[in-house]
Order: structure tokens, then C-alpha cells, then sequence
């Protein structure tokens, strides 16, 4: 067996000491989500949970983000740690006691544990000040969930020379999932999650009587047929090796049966992991919906707008997030994920400016299959708490692996 290494020892019981306050922050959060860049109840139980903790608090000017700064013993480096605060626009239809109490809104994503897994990291590395040569950033954020939070809070000087706690070293985020076997660390080096942008398309042909077409441009058929063409498109002009994914998941068109309409609207999303692959497929879209409208005597106007950018590990921090998960959690919880996934992360626009590495957190229910596991974004949703005790030790171990 390797040595034991002291400056991470008794951290999983520490952090399992800590689990009745993170789940009850956890909980509390869970019953009142809130949505977007504005948090005040979110904000506020966090403020609460950190009031006796020997930190430097800054509050964000534009969004209800919550900048922490815990001081080590010794002079260092920073290392910043995020926790996303925000909820998901979706009625909760789970059983657990804690559920949503706000109708159309539910921690569907997970984030209300990531709260309360730093949270407790803080508690825990308050305690071990005297092992930190250096500070730590807790960076609390909200409007992870397509509100571009994290730029905001760079935006207000996050991550600058004069900013908190100077410029990071380093940067670490944990993301909770349901579909991954409790307690399990799932991470890589590179790419890990996906650029998403939002595409919409407007064809415009010329409305009349569903009995007499001839007598109309039906913008319809256009439209149908830019579904397909977009798809071949993808198979035809991107290559093989290159990930990529363009999905029409909503169609809108005409108000009865017997009008032709004037007007089609698609809308759909663009994954990629490649920022020249996502330039060809941004000019690629606005030629296939042009040429295709026109082959129906019909015109097309398409608005790409671009989301968060891909998410990239740095490979010597993935390699650190890695071995500590090995330390603490051990060997057989770690596992390398052999393909990044297409979903999307705004700690992206963090990673492009400090090295380091997203890690996926698994929380799979007891007694259930991961494979049949309701996923994140879902309804019914369930998280297994257990597995926060595992987040706890991973943030806070990463901060004193990296301040030595």
C-alpha cells in the first residue's frame, strides 16, 4: 500500500463528519431553487453557512454571485474552486420530502449539491489554514444554466491581478451525476464537454388557401426539407473524427388546417468540440438553409448565437484531479472517461483563462441502474447524498494538494 500522505489524511472523515450540514444546506437549497443571474435566497443561505468561517467576502455588483477568499498560514499561489448556485425552469415530479417547493422551478441539474459540497470544503479547509501556503477562491455562481454567469463574474474582475485574491493558479469545478455510480470520479484530459449554440431559422414564403397551393409559397415543405439537408450536411462536410451534433427540436408553423402560412420557424442546438469545425458549421447552416429556402421560391433568415465555448481540461490538472481521486476516494473510483460528453459548461470560459479540469461526480440512487437512472435536466431526477461526502473531500483536497 503507498504511504500515507499527511497532508490529506482523515480527510474522508472529516468530510463525512461535515455530511448532516451539507445535506441540510443541500435540502434547504433543493425546496426554494431560483433561476438565472439573480439569486437572493440562494445568495443569502450561502452568506449563512459561511458567516463563522474566518473568510473575505465579495458580492457581485451585476449578479448574485458570492466571492469567497480563505488565507492560508504561509504565502502562495490561488487556487479558485466553483460551486454554480442556479435551478432549472421545470416542475419537479420526484418524491423525495425536500422536493421543490417553487412551481416551475427544480434543482434538475444538481447544483444545489454543488453548493453545499464547497461550502463544507470551506468549513473543512478553515480548519486546516495552517496547511495552505497560499489562498483559496471559492467562487459561488450563479446563471451556469445558459446565463453566461461565469463571464459576468470575470467580467468583474474574477480572475484579474486586482482581483480578490489575485490571479489563480489553478481552477476546479466538481459536477454531480446521476447517471454515474455513487462516489465515482469521472474525468479526462482536453476537451470534456461541448461549445453549444443556439440556432433559429425563419422561412418566408407567401400565405393563402390550404386548397389551392399553387397559389402560395408554402414555407412548410422549406422547412421540412432543411431538416434533412442539415443533417446530411453534417455527415457530408464534417469529418468523421470530428464531434459534432445539430438537433431541430422545435418547429413552429401556421395557426389551422386549411391556411397555408406565411412564416416557418425552426430552432435547434449546435454541439461541437472544435472551435474551426464550429466556424464550418456556422457557415455551413446559413448556406444549406439559404439554397434550400430558395429551392422552394421561398427566403431564409438564420441567427446563430453563440453559447459557451468548449470546455478544456488541462491535461496537467487533469492529471492532478486524477491522483488525488485516487488518494482519497481510491483507485477503483476514479475512472478516465474515454470520450467527452455534449453537453455544455460555462466553467469553460474560467478554464480558457487558468489552467485546470471539470471532473464529473457520480450519484447514482442506491438500487438503481445508472444506465435507467433518471439524468440530469430531468423531472424526476434523484440525487443519491451519500456522495457529497466524496465532493467535500475532493475540493478540499485539491486546494491542499495544490498549496503545499
Amino acid at each position: 500500500m503507498p504511504p500515507v500522505d499527511p497532508q490529506l489524511a482523515g480527510l474522508g472523515d472529516q468530510a463525512r463528519a461535515l455530511q448532516p450540514r451539507t445535506v441540510a444546506l443541500r435540502r434547504a437549497l433543493h425546496r426554494h431553487p431560483e433561476l438565472g443571474l439573480d439569486l437572493p435566497r440562494t445568495r443569502d443561505a450561502v452568506l449563512a453557512e459561511l458567516a463563522d468561517l474566518p473568510l473575505q467576502i465579495h458580492l457581485g455588483r451585476t449578479v448574485s454571485s458570492v466571492v469567497a477568499v480563505l488565507e492560508g498560514h504561509r504565502p502562495g499561489a490561488t487556487v479558485l474552486l466553483r460551486g454554480d448556485m442556479d435551478a432549472l425552469p421545470l416542475r419537479e415530479d420526484t418524491s423525495v420530502p425536500f422536493r421543490s417547493e417553487i412551481d416551475g422551478a427544480m434543482h434538475a441539474c444538481g447544483h444545489d449539491t454543488h453548493v453545499a459540497m464547497l461550502a463544507s470544503a470551506a468549513r473543512l479547509l478553515a480548519r486546516r489554514r495552517e496547511q495552505l501556503a497560499g489562498r483559496v477562491l471559492l467562487m459561488f455562481q450563479p446563471g451556469e444554466e445558459g446565463f453566461h454567469g461565469a463571464r459576468y463574474m470575470i467580467d468583474e474582475g474574477l480572475l484579474g491581478k486586482s482581483g480578490p485574491a489575485g490571479t489563480p493558479e489553478s481552477a476546479y469545478a466538481l459536477h454531480i451525476s446521476a447517471t454515474l455510480p455513487s462516489g465515482e470520479l469521472h474525468t479526462r484530459p482536453g476537451p470534456i464537454m461541448a461549445a453549444a449554440d443556439v440556432v433559429r431559422v425563419t422561412v418566408t414564403g407567401r400565405g393563402g388557401h390550404a386548397s389551392a397551393p399553387h397559389d402560395a409559397l408554402d414555407p412548410v415543405p422549406a422547412a421540412a426539407a432543411m431538416v434533412g439537408a442539415l443533417q446530411t450536411m453534417l455527415t457530408r462536410r464534417v469529418d468523421t473524427h470530428q464531434p459534432a451534433v445539430l438537433t431541430v427540436a422545435h418547429i413552429t408553423a401556421g395557426t389551422t388546417n386549411n391556411i397555408i402560412p406565411e412564416t416557418a420557424f425552426l430552432e435547434g442546438t449546435l454541439r461541437t468540440m472544435s472551435e474551426p469545425v464550429r466556424a464550418l458549421i456556422h457557415e455551413e447552416i446559413h448556406r444549406v438553409c439559404r439554397h434550400t429556402a430558395l429551392a422552394y421560391d421561398c427566403i431564409a433568415e438564420v441567427q446563430i448565437s453563440s453559447g459557451y465555448p468548449v470546455t478544456i481540461n488541462d491535461a496537467d490538472e487533469a492529471e492532478r484531479v486524477d491522483d488525488l481521486g485516487s488518494r482519497v476516494l481510491g483507485r477503483r473510483r476514479v475512472v478516465s472517461m474515454p470520450n467527452p460528453i455534449m453537453g455544455a459548461e460555462d466553467f469553460a470560459y474560467v478554464l480558457r483563462r487558468v489552467p485546470g479540469a471539470l471532473a464529473f461526480l457520480g450519484a447514482c440512487p442506491r438500487g438503481v441502474d445508472p444506465n435507467s437512472a433518471a439524468p440530469n435536466h430531468s423531472n424526476r431526477v434523484v440525487f443519491d447524498e451519500a456522495a457529497m461526502a466524496s465532493g467535500v473531500a475532493m475540493y478540499a483536497g485539491l486546494a491542499l494538494d495544490a498549496l503545499r
